[in-house]
This record gives C-alpha cells, structure tokens and sequence, in this order.
C-alpha cells in the first residue's frame, strides 16, 4: 500500500487523467475504451506521486505540476502495454486483470498504447508553463523514454536473454529502462518550477537511486511473490531466462544492494527534502510487496 500521506496526490492526479481522456463511449469506441481499460486498471501511481511530492517539497501546489504528472502516467502506462505485447513479454496479467491485447485484440493494444504515448507529449506542450520550459520538458521527456532511455533498455533487456550478464551491464540497462522515467518524474518539477540547476542534479541523482532500487526489489518479488499479490505472472522472469539481481547476485545480496541504492537516494535529497516526503517515497520502494 502507498503511504497514507500521498491518497489525496492518487485523488488529483486519478480527477485529473479522467478528465484528460475521452469517454470510453466516444468514437473511435474502440481505442478510448482500450486506453481507458489500461490507463485506470488500479496502478499505484507511484510516478505521479513523485512528482507532486517533489513539488510541494519545492514549496509550490501539487496542482501546478498536474500537467506533467499526467504526461508521465500516460507514458508509463503505454510502455506496460507494450511490454505485456506476444512480440515482447508475451503477459496475460498487469494489475491483477488480464492485459490490453488479452481483452482487446493486438492490434488494438499497439494503437492503444501509441495514443497514450501521444496523449502524454500533449499534456506537455500544453502545459500552462512558459514555451521554453514545456520545451525543456518535451525534451527531456523524449531522453528519458527513447533510444538512450527505457526503449534502449528494452532492447538490452532483449538482448540479454539467455546471455551471459554480469552486474555491470544489469545495472546500465536497468538504469535506462526503469530509472529513467522515475529520474525524469523526480527532477521535472525543478524545470516546470526553475529551482535551478543544483537542485535539478540532486532530484536527478534521486530519482536514478530509486528507480535501480524498485527494479531490484521487482526482480526479488519475481522470486518471491505470487501473481495475486502481484497483480502479474510471478517467475516470469525466471521462465524467461531473464538476467535479474537475484539470478546473478542471489536474493540476499539483492537486497543489500537495494538498500545501498536507498541509502543514497535519501542522501542525495536530504537538503532539500523539508516534509520527509521523497524519504518515506524511497523507504516505501525498499519495503514494497507488490
């Protein structure tokens, strides 16, 4: 469960994605209901809270940062889709329901995931910020999620199947495929807000810490948990023949090497981080079952 602090950021943040998409109803029928199905499928929204934590943390209103929190959501969310693909994970499970091309056909699910892609850049160019920085932000959006970013850690991800891995290369794919986005949820309230570079570098640095910590706790659950806990196929990773942390460094070391990751990510924000916000967020990625 998400800390009890942040159920009102899972409030805005859910009030204001059902705003931002069409109805379900409204034509073309298909890819809204499609979007909608994967968008509000009961995910924990921990990349929003992020951000909207790192923003009252920088002493401005949650609702200022909604735009961008949106965008991240949306973007996330389309990445899951196409990560459950036949030509990728092959998962018939995310969130405890049965994935988008399971209930919506393959075809469907791409065309799915493309508009939620589509819908977050959007939110950002639409953002009531000043050009340059929605600019700044499209930008640093599109790193943290193209070639260089999780894309490119997919492919790694891929290309490492069945290969020999040692913890080195495990750690640079991780970091592009699931800590970029965290990193780019954590420092993109410093653009939208200009806390200048000092700051940005610091969120940075923390949102990078987390991110190689939740997939090292993810891949740990893949060991240790149950599908229903879940909400998708457990031993996946392991059916697969994927190279995870627990499948190179066993599961105690695993965890060692989480908490390190933790340890540092609360170092780097300790300045700045005035509520204890971004700390209990990094302890609640340590502590996870789910």
């Amino acid at each position: 469960m998400i800390p009890e602090q942040f159920t009102n950021y899972v409030i805005l943040i859910n009030k204001y994605l059902e705003q931002a998409l069409p109805a379900a109803a409204v034509p073309p029928k298909p890819i809204f209901e499609a979007m909608r199905y994967s968008l509000f499928a009961g995910g924990k929204r921990l990349r929003p809270i992020l951000t909207l934590s790192v923003t009252e943390t920088l002493g401005a209103e949650a609702e200022r940062i909604l735009p961008v929190a949106a965008a991240i959501e949306m973007v996330h969310t389309y990445s899951l889709i196409h990560d459950d693909l036949p030509s990728m994970d092959n998962d018939d499970l995310r969130r405890g329901k049965p994935t988008n091309h399971k209930v919506f056909g393959e075809a469907i699910a791409i065309l799915a995931g493309d508009a939620l892609l589509t819908a977050g850049f959007e939110q950002i160019v639409t953002a009531p910020y000043p050009p340059e920085i929605c600019r700044q932000l499209a930008i640093e959006l599109s790193d943290s999620i193209g070639p260089e970013g999780m894309i490119g850690g997919q492919v790694l991800d891929m290309a490492a199947q069945n290969e020999e891995v040692n913890v080195s290369q495990l750690e640079k794919m991780h970091l592009m495929k699931t800590a970029a986005l965290l990193s780019y949820s954590a420092f993109a309230p410093a653009i939208a807000l200009e806390a200048g570079e000092e700051v940005e570098d610091a969120l940075h640095d923390y949102g990078e810490s987390i991110g190689l910590a939740f997939q090292i706790v993810d891949d740990i659950l893949d060991v240790e948990g149950n599908s229903e806990d879940l909400g998708k196929t457990a031993g996946k990773d392991h059916h697969n023949r994927k190279a995870t942390y627990p499948s190179i460094l066993g599961v105690e070391k695993s965890r060692k090497h989480a908490r390190e990751s933790i340890e540092k990510a609360i170092a780097s924000v300790e300045s700045i981080d005035r509520y204890s916000y971004l700390s209990t967020l990094a302890t609640f990625i340590l502590e996870r079952k789910k």
